[in-house]
């Protein structure tokens, strides 16, 4: 399906934004999407739509979107799925640009009553190509745009980033965002495609490789019905921005309960994967990988080569991310002889000071760790660095020596830590040291060897678009 790039622009830039079947009962998902775009700080015009009020939310409210006398730009479209072909037609003729349509009982449901509302809407939208997140999805976001076109207030509580996540399922959607709201990661748009009206996979890709505030793309697949237009958008773009997907519904018990979720067969997990990965797109096994290896890489490089270092100011972070990487062919690279005699000076013969260097004779000496890191991100031998450093009282000044990096906003080999600490001790540094690119720090050293892990497999399928 053909949806225009201006189409799309004020799908998630609107001027103004008409909530078909606003409510202020708490019980109604109308109240939550008034309150979204209300208290999300939407600095367009916001028209309640509902014949039995006067006023919604201190805002005037009107029967119908024809009793409006201007321009509407998005309607969001909160009412019962036998309602809705009308409200479209009323949409249509209005000249709306764009619609969410939140409503649920179209193709998903056991009833083809509901397939054949689905084919009814897809009719009246299609030819003039309006296009329509949805239906049976909790809306979408804007973080650039301070539009929250959801039922669910708290995702203004997320920070501005270049992640853009698209994905089937609401309830997956709710649970990266939070676990991203926790971790203070950005993101530029959320969108719940829902059942796919006329806006798939496919159709996001293309948009987000084309909006500025997006530098990776993440997607939660369960099941889709055209695979081959997405891999062809891919191809298309030729690894311009990162993509990555998780893919469920493999097993046939999940493929089943896809298929009831979203109406599509979930299919082979094989197949997806191979198939993605020629077209560029990087797969991943769990949620937590799937926003790990995104936020790495809305700010990080990708590496030149698997040639990786490990630092670790205790012996057994570094043991367990050497594991990883070396399961992954990831290559523990030998340092060259400059960086080799100066690990030598700064460590005593009894420390492991071959890759991976055991710090840990200089855990609460800043100076020999800020040499030590030097000297390996000056190596031309190393095109990625795993730095590790527990907190105890005596190395509680350590992270501060990193300050020598912000003066190096040079550096172009990935740097993935794990620095940690109780809370309140390290945590503003860290973030300092995140906004500033410079590093990208995670909880476990697995986390972070898994992120390394993928950012060289991001490089390997891109080389093959």
């Amino acid at each position: 399906m053909y949806i225009k790039k201006s189409s799309m622009n004020i799908l998630f830039n609107p001027k103004s934004v008409a909530v078909i079947g606003a409510s202020e009962k708490e019980t109604k998902l109308g109240f939550h999407v008034m309150k979204s775009l209300t208290k999300g700080g939407f600095p367009g015009k916001i028209i309640p739509i509902n014949p039995g009020s006067i006023e919604i939310m201190g805002l005037k409210t009107f029967p119908s979107i024809a009793e409006f006398p201007y321009e509407i730009d998005l309607a969001i479209v909160v009412l019962p799925a036998k309602m809705v072909p009308a409200i479209f037609e009323e949409c249509l003729t209005k000249g709306v640009k764009g619609i969410v349509l939140i409503t649920a009982g179209f193709k998903e449901i056991d009833d083809p009553i509901g397939a054949d509302l689905h084919q009814q809407l897809a009719k009246i939208v299609n030819k003039p190509h309006v296009p329509v997140i949805g239906p049976n999805t909790f809306g979408m976001i804007n973080l650039h745009g301070h539009l929250n076109a959801s039922f669910t207030p708290e995702f203004s509580l997320l920070q501005k980033g270049g992640i853009g996540l698209v994905s089937q399922s609401g309830g997956m959607c709710h649970l990266i965002s939070f676990m991203a709201l926790r971790d203070g990661i950005g993101f530029s748009k959320i969108v719940g495609i829902g059942n796919r009206l006329n806006v798939d996979f496919a159709q996001m890709v293309d948009y987000l490789m084309q909006d500025p505030d997006t530098n990776v793309i993440a997607i939660y697949m369960e099941g889709i019905d055209n695979p081959k237009e997405l891999i062809d958008i891919a191809k298309t773009y030729g690894g311009k921005k990162p993509i990555i997907a998780y893919k469920t519904g493999l097993g046939d018990i999940g493929n089943r309960a896809s298929h009831s979720h979203t109406g599509s067969i979930a299919g082979r997990g094989e197949i997806y994967s191979g198939a993605f990965s020629q077209a560029g797109i990087l797969t991943v096994n769990s949620v937590e990988d799937l926003l790990d290896t995104a936020k790495a890489l809305d700010v990080s490089p990708i590496p030149k080569a698997s040639s990786v270092a490990i630092l670790s100011s205790q012996a057994g972070p570094g043991i367990a991310a050497a594991d990883i990487c070396q399961m992954s062919d990831l290559d523990i690279v030998s340092f060259n002889e400059e960086t080799q005699n100066k690990i030598n000076e700064i460590l005593p013969p009894l420390a492991l000071r071959t890759n991976p260097v055991d710090m840990g004779p200089a855990w609460y000496n800043s100076e020999a760790l800020v040499g030590i890191l030097d000297a390996v991100m000056r190596d031309e031998n190393v095109e990625g660095i795993l730095l590790f450093m527990m907190f105890a009282s005596a190395n509680v000044d350590s992270i501060k020596s990193l300050s020598f990096l912000l003066k190096n906003m040079k550096q172009k080999k990935p740097l993935i830590t794990c620095l940690s600490a109780p809370p309140g001790i390290w945590d503003e540094q860290i973030k300092q040291f995140e906004k500033a690119n410079i590093l990208v720090n995670f909880p476990t050293p697995e986390r972070a060897a898994r992120v390394m892990v993928n950012l060289n497999r991001c490089r390997d399928i891109g080389n093959t678009v």
